[in-house]
């Protein structure tokens, strides 16, 4: 069904270049599992070696439980997606490479783990959590009051909410108040902060006495990209690091509206989990070597650097 003409929607045309479907391909989202590697994203250094000289500390380590240091291994939910989080650069190779990835490596080499890896659906990961499916969690899960009822956090990046539009969308400019979005189609991740918190607000629409915004959510991330493209969403809303990525690789054909709201990130944890002290050890011991900065580089997110991990920090105001 076709959405009618709203007068702050620009003339919709379909903007498919090469460059954007190469995005696509990263997202791993409707990409051909036989088609070669993408050309290097613009602004990232993926195949950098920036863990080679991390090294096992025993003083971390020893804050494992014992049957953790015993088995040698930990299970890991982790979500693919897009650049510069966690994502697959060759289809072909299933391989994952992204910031998510690298701090991951980093703690684990750290702890003297091995990682047994299972990609999984973003909004499945923190259920899985407590039935003990995995031990830890990643995709970019920022710390919220909510999730901080039922998930332990070790943090690892301050990162957070911003939204994008494609650069022939003129209307907006940034988005400081979700009033802005009136009216508008709003597309995002499934189960993510974003969903949650244009769904806990729309009221503020109604009480302009304006159009409320439809929220769509998507499990694949490349949906979202694909449906800003081909037009069928006016405004998205994800990760700043994820769309100031996009918007800055040639031919995207996307504008970055700038940040909503800061929230850090982290690893994790069912509640009441053991093994949230050896992680923040873990991370605080990147942080002081420089590897944590190397890491942060390697990626470009330099900008969501935190001086020390913690363990469940309230959610930034």
């Amino acid at each position: 069904m076709k959405h009618p003409q709203h007068p702050n929607r620009p003339k919709r045309r379909l903007l498919l270049g090469p460059a954007v479907a190469a995005v696509l391909v990263l997202s791993g989202c409707g990409s051909d599992p036989t088609a070669g590697p993408a050309a290097a994203p613009v602004g990232v250094q993926p195949d950098q070696d920036v863990l080679g000289q991390v090294r096992k500390d025993d003083a971390a380590a020893a804050l494992l439980p014992a049957e953790v240091r015993a088995a040698g291994a930990i299970k890991l939910g982790g979500s693919i997606g897009t650049p510069p989080g966690a994502y697959y650069p060759d289809p072909a190779q299933h391989r994952p490479v992204g910031l998510d990835v690298d701090i991951v490596d980093g703690v684990a080499k750290v702890l003297g783990l091995t990682v047994q890896r299972e990609d999984a659906a973003f909004e499945t990961i923190l259920p899985a959590l407590g039935s003990g499916k995995y031990d830890v969690g990643t995709g970019n899960f920022g710390v919220t009051e909510a999730r901080l009822k039922t998930v332990d956090f070790v943090t690892y990046i301050d990162d957070g909410q911003g939204f994008a539009v494609r650069e022939d969308n003129t209307a907006l400019t940034g988005v400081t108040e979700l009033t802005q979005l009136c009216g508008l189609t709003v597309g995002t991740g499934a189960g993510t902060t974003f969903e949650a918190t244009l769904n806990a607000k729309k009221e503020v629409c109604a009480q302009a006495g304006r159009k409320p915004y439809e929220v769509k959510a998507f499990s694949e991330s490349g949906a979202v990209t694909t449906g800003l493209q081909q037009g069928r969403l006016d405004v998205v809303m994800s990760t700043i690091n994820g769309l100031r990525y996009q918007a800055a690789q040639p031919g995207s054909h996307v504008r970055f509206l700038g940040e909503y709201h800061r929230l850090d990130v982290g690893f994790a944890f069912k509640k009441g989990s053991p093994l949230t002290p050896a992680f923040q050890a873990a991370v605080n011991r990147l942080i002081q070597d420089g590897s944590y900065r190397k890491i942060l580089a390697k990626w470009g997110t330099t900008d969501s650097a935190i001086t020390e991990s913690r363990i469940n920090p309230p959610e930034h105001p």
